[in-house]
């Protein structure tokens, strides 16, 4: 059937969903050991085969086998009549002509194994994972950028792993390479000196050229590869009720990278502040920082790089009268430099559960304004099951939604989400965006 793994720090195999980390966060950074089921919306990083699980002692053995259709673009070589993989398409849509060419136009072979076994306090594992592919992929984009992308019809990479416990920190790390001798390094540090204080600290290195069709290691880029960085965080309750919490990630890009055409640097920063007095009001405030090197738009000759930040100042306020009604109030100010573009955003959220019958409501509106861009404001929104939206919101105008699911027997579940998004132009004729999602869940 169609199931998902991970295994050690992810950098070889991991299918998880990721839509980034928040800085202060905690407990993530260990990873762990798993085959189960796939049950999610993409329709590219899981696995269509079989798996096996087994313990003999405390040794673990897991192995698969995979063969799936996957979405790409197919072209034809200008030298010779062979189809190739130009690009592969990862949006799941199948709704127009060009989109349903590219449906399942390639089969993906994987395989692989991992072995482990686990000590007193001491876990270490090796994994071994290939991916071959019914056609050649073939780089067609000259961009100095690319010049570290795949090619070739496969790709193995193999890794170690470890988990040690030594008092009351946790070390982990992790090693893969793939045949090129490209690396992919993680090591990490969970440290607990009290009930009230957690540390962490993670460094990783992922070289320019490493490959993981179906990795994603701890703060890994959006392609896997190309940064080295160091990231810590801790948490703190401060008094009763009152949490402190704070991250910050350095990263060097040692190679090009989007909108970046040299070596670079960045930062991120956020604070945390959360208070909650009871269990139906809960206050937090964000103060979150980002710097990253970027070319500047108007340079002759080769490019040249410019400093680019953005801070963005937030505020929550969550009420829950009872168990079955909620309101929501966030605020958010942005504001990008040097140029000194600004976005604001204010929402309203509503959700209640009805008792007598199985049904729920979510409601939003919101209203914002953004000079550019580059001063966007990302809000998560409730959605269909096994799916998320997070929309970006540019320009000046309003978003809404209204979802609603009925649960009309214990195997039957109805969804339906209506959304509306709102901008005003510049000769005062607003332009509408309307979406309409359904969705129905039966257990058997």
């Amino acid at each position: 059937g169609d199931f998902g793994a991970r295994f050690g720090m992810g950098t070889s195999i991991n299918t998880g969903l990721r839509t980034g980390l928040s800085l202060p966060q905690s407990g993530y950074l260990s990873g762990g050991d798993e085959i189960k089921p796939y049950t999610s919306t993409d329709e590219n990083i899981f696995f269509r085969g079989v798996a096996a699980q087994f313990q003999i002692r405390k040794t673990g053995l897991s192995i698969f086998y995979s063969v799936n259709r996957i979405d790409a673009t197919v072209d034809t070589a200008e030298n010779a009549p062979i189809l190739f993989i130009e690009t592969f398409q990862t949006s799941g849509l199948h709704n127009n002509i060009s989109s349903l060419e590219k449906k399942d136009a390639v089969t993906e072979y994987c395989y692989g194994l991992n072995v482990s076994s686990d000590f007193k306090y001491f876990r270490l594992g090796m994994v071994w994972m290939g991916s071959k592919f019914s056609l050649p992929v073939i780089r067609t984009n000259p961009d100095p950028e690319k010049i570290y992308d795949f090619e070739g019809t496969g790709n193995i990479t193999a890794a170690a792993y470890y988990k040690a416990i030594l008092g009351k920190m946790l070390f982990y790390g992790e090693v893969s390479s793939n045949l090129n001798q490209k690396l992919a390094i993680v090591q990490g540090l969970s440290f607990r000196p009290s009930d009230r204080l957690s540390i962490n600290l993670l460094y990783r290195d992922y070289n320019p050229g490493f490959i993981s069709f179906h990795g994603k290691g701890l703060f890994s880029s959006s392609a896997g590869n190309n940064v080295r960085g160091v990231f810590g965080n801790f948490t703190f309750e401060a008094a009763r009720h009152l949490f402190v919490s704070a991250g910050c990630d350095l990263r060097f890009y040692p190679w090009f990278k989007y909108r970046c055409s040299a070596p670079s640097a960045a930062v991120s920063k956020e604070v945390r502040l959360k208070y909650l007095p009871s269990d139906k009001i809960t206050f937090e405030a964000v103060y979150n920082s980002r710097q990253s090197m970027l070319n500047l738009d108007k340079t002759d000759g080769i490019k040249k790089q410019g400093i680019f930040a953005g801070s963005l100042v937030k505020g929550v306020v969550k009420y829950s009268p009872d168990d079955n009604l909620t309101f929501g109030i966030r605020l958010d100010y942005k504001i990008i430099r040097p140029d000194g573009a600004r976005g604001m955003l204010l929402l309203q959220d509503i959700s209640y559960r009805f008792g007598k019958i199985p049904l729920s409501v979510w409601f939003r509106y919101c209203i914002f304004r953004t000079d550019d861009w580059d001063s966007r404001l990302y809000t998560y929104e409730n959605d269909l099951l096994y799916s998320f939206s997070i929309p970006a919101l540019s320009g000046e105008g309003s978003r809404s939604y209204l979802m609603i699911a009925w649960r009309a027997m214990k195997f039957i579940e109805f969804r339906i989400k209506y959304g509306l998004t709102e901008i005003k132009k510049e000769n005062d004729d607003n332009s509408e965006t309307e979406e309409l999602k359904m969705q129905v869940k039966i257990r058997f």
